[in-house]
């Protein structure tokens, strides 16, 4: 592409003329602080490099750990925390665990050595009860700054944000009730993570007081956090005459759908599925998926913003922020048995 088309692009993305474009691109003086942000905008948007002089030195590094890219909640969370550090100055180091991948603890000291300011995990070790923690009191300990998403530990002086994982439990019982479903199903994955005890923990609860269910072990189904997981977890379900199933995971979600149509029934005219994240395409999924929205965008902003806060020397308080999750009904729910009679 030749410097005149490039130059009249960049004018057409920033609405402004390509003089005016020229001028930024030269460090001329004569231009708004407001128009010379839009021309540098409309650079980063259409993927050209900035000049030398007119990039902005980072305040610093700061890491970023999460558990997988294949579930797509977590690059939404991963690009929501990048957006928010990079308009507060800061460089993001995405490190993500996928199975077989270095483990937790390397990334950490990979990260360590890099001379991160500070590290956001997500969905990492604390979230499981039966893990070491120490190895997050240890990196406090060296006067690193830390936060922890999706996961509560008692023992670990740091502030955790969470969603209200009970509530989000709830929310899905008490939709698939007003529905007229008496059988409902909970699907999710290994009984040792927090944000799964914590579901368990709502979905009893609702079970109990919406039916009067006190027994309800039969309608747990652990598997794995994963479309086929889902898939598994639903069809043992199933088997046991649920009609309507919440899954831990969009993901899960999907699998459980799939799971009824192999035995021939239909979603939602037969069985309705409601998932948890609200993750990215799941409005366009056939039927377009009920789930329990996670708030990531918020959730993210709240880890950038506290971790900020720490590295700018306000002292790391053991908190855990917890955030509201809100029903999205879409078409993978409807009525119930109790209604069709």
């Amino acid at each position: 592409m030749n410097h005149t088309t490039r130059l009249a692009d960049i004018a057409a993305q920033a609405g402004v003329s390509e003089a005016t474009v020229s001028r930024v691109l030269n460090g001329k003086a004569g231009v708004s602080a407001v128009t010379r942000q839009a021309v540098l905008t409309a650079l980063d948007l259409m993927g050209y490099e900035r000049p030398q002089r007119l990039r902005q030195r980072s305040n610093g590094l700061i890491g970023l750990v999460i558990p997988e890219l294949g579930n797509p909640i977590f690059p939404a969370f991963a690009q929501a925390v990048e957006k928010s550090l990079t308009q507060h100055g800061y460089t993001p180091i995405l490190c993500t665990q996928e199975p077989g991948g270095a483990p937790e603890d390397e990334f950490t000291e990979m990260l360590m050595d890099r001379g991160v300011s500070g590290i956001v995990f997500v969905s990492g070790l604390h979230a499981d009860t039966t893990a070491r923690m120490d190895r997050y009191t240890r990196l406090t300990d060296r006067g690193l700054s830390i936060v922890l998403v999706d996961g509560y530990n008692e023992t670990i002086p740091a502030p955790f944000i969470s969603p209200d994982d009970r509530l989000a439990a709830r929310l899905a019982v008490q939709h698939l009730v007003d529905l007229g479903h008496e059988r409902i199903g909970l699907a999710l994955g290994q009984r040792r993570f927090v944000p799964v005890i914590r579901k368990i923990e709502g979905f009893r609860q609702a079970m109990s007081q919406l039916l009067g269910l006190t027994a309800v072990d039969e309608l747990i189904q652990h598997s794995l956090f994963s479309v086929e997981g889902g898939q598994a977890a639903a069809g043992a379900l199933l088997d046991r005459g649920c009609t309507g199933i919440f899954c831990g995971s969009d993901l899960m979600a999907l699998g459980a759908i799939r799971a009824a149509r192999e035995r021939g029934l239909s979603v939602p005219g037969e069985v309705s599925v409601v998932g948890f994240d609200d993750s990215p395409l799941m409005a366009f999924t056939d039927p377009p998926l009920t789930t329990v929205r996670k708030p990531i965008r918020a959730m993210a902003a709240a880890a950038v913003q506290t971790l900020l806060e720490e590295i700018g020397g306000t002292p790391a308080k053991h908190v855990e922020l917890v955030y509201q999750p809100e029903l999205v009904v879409r078409g993978s729910t409807g009525s119930g048995p109790l209604v069709h009679r």
